[in-house]
């Protein structure tokens, strides 16, 4: 009998097939007070670091950008201020819940012309090749089942030129850090999603996804593995989250 084929979904080993049905049950779960949890998780660090990711984008007017899971529309909502009315932005999520509460989000803050809201496999992007100018992903590439797959196809959608940014949760780097962030991880997380989104399992398992995550090196590796040059990152806040940077040329 040919081997099943099994993926991470946090510290549990799962059926390949399942991962994705897995995370997306954790994100119907958590959509309605996923930014007040990011802000608690993060003490509001997570907007300081969506704000540099969007200082490298750069963006000029008028041009094309692709926000990859991207959830209640932070950064695409960066992107649309950089395109201007003439640009382009595409926000995707393969989650319904998530993208439904960014597409309302978005419009409440006025953004509409220059806005597409497609919900969309990171793995299977369905845009034309060179479609874009800047592609980001921001704190989905983990949840993703094949991240091999999910870098290639942000690739492809770049035009010549053009930048992916993955900002994501990574390994700390600050002698001491680890254990600080373990413990802050593993036993205050769990307990502030339990008190303010009902839901204790999904944000241990948005811990443990962290940890099962490519470190930076790796995920640099991936990068490059994936036919994107010029690859290099960023640590912030000590390493506990990275942004990675590459481009198609």
């Amino acid at each position: 009998m040919a081997k099943e084929r099994t993926t991470d979904f946090g510290f549990q080993r799962v059926p390949l097939e399942d991962k994705a049905r897995r995370v997306r049950g954790v994100f119907d779960s958590v959509a309605d007070r996923y930014d007040l949890m990011n802000d608690l998780m993060s003490a509001g660090a997570h907007r300081l670091w969506k704000r540099f990711t969007l200082s490298l984008a750069n963006l000029r007017p008028g041009q094309r950008a692709l926000d990859v899971a991207g959830g209640s529309g932070d950064l695409a909502a960066g992107l649309a201020r950089q395109v201007g009315e003439r640009g382009l932005v595409v926000l995707t999520d393969i989650n319904a819940a998530m993208l439904a509460r960014g597409r309302d989000r978005l419009l409440d803050a006025g953004f509409a012309g220059n806005l597409a809201c497609v919900q969309a496999d990171a793995e299977r992007l369905p845009f034309a090749d060179g479609s874009f100018d800047c592609v980001t992903i921001g704190f989905g590439l983990r949840n993703v089942t094949d991240k091999a797959a999910a870098l290639a196809s942000m690739r492809r959608t770049l035009k010549p030129g053009g930048q992916l940014l993955v900002l994501e949760f990574s390994q700390p780097q600050l002698p001491g850090l680890k254990p600080l962030y373990d413990a802050y991880s593993f036993r205050v997380l769990p307990v502030l999603g339990r008190l303010v989104a009902g839901d204790e399992a999904s944000y241990r398992y948005l811990a443990e996804s962290i940890r099962m995550h490519p470190d930076q090196e790796r995920l640099l590796a991936m990068m490059r593995e994936a036919g994107l040059e010029g690859c290099r990152y960023h640590n912030l806040s000590g390493g506990i989250v990275a942004v990675h940077r590459g481009y198609r040329y």
